[in-house]
């Protein structure tokens, strides 16, 4: 059986559950955390609704949704976000998703984080792997392109214009 848990030489990345919801609630209410995030920021209500179906999606896929802590070996580990792999409504796809707190960026931890998933993902038999971002969100399209997902469509959605990138398991 694969382990749930992944570790990167920095990073613990755990499935999402109810034990979150405070950190992931306050995460996705936040608009310098989550304002980019597909739907935007959420109210305290949607985030609930949202874990409980990430609880679910995990139930039935034994992939989604990661918490991601700093691996501290002695002491506190701290919250910096969430990545994952979620199917999209649009047809596209299993999809790379991830948020960090605003003071967490810039670390290398969102590239860090994001590429471990990825590459679980890859390992449990997904071929094939989005990641949508606005154009415009060049910290995000960094992380993309730093793990190695390359832009294979354009799209306008909402007057934004968008990037899917793609990842293929060889």
């Amino acid at each position: 059986m694969i382990s749930s848990l992944l570790y990167t030489p920095r990073l613990i990345l755990s499935p999402i559950g109810w034990q979150d919801l405070e950190d992931v609630v306050s995460l996705k209410t936040d608009s310098q955390a989550f304002g980019h995030m597909l739907g935007g920021v959420r109210t305290r209500l949607q985030a609930e609704i949202e874990m409980g179906a990430d609880t679910v999606y995990w139930g039935c896929h034994r992939i989604g949704m990661y918490t991601v802590h700093e691996n501290a070996q002695f002491g506190h580990s701290q919250f910096l976000g969430i990545t994952g792999i979620h199917h999209r409504q649009d047809g596209r796809g299993y999809a790379l998703r991830f948020s960090l707190w605003p003071w967490a960026q810039g670390r290398g931890y969102a590239r860090e984080a994001a590429y471990a998933v990825l590459m679980e993902a890859h390992a449990r038999g997904h071929d094939r792997i989005v990641a949508v971002s606005k154009e415009d969100n060049i910290p995000s399209r960094r992380v993309l392109g730093g793990i190695g997902m390359i832009i294979e469509e354009k799209f306008i959605r909402n007057e934004n214009k968008m990037l899917t990138y793609v990842s293929k398991s060889v």
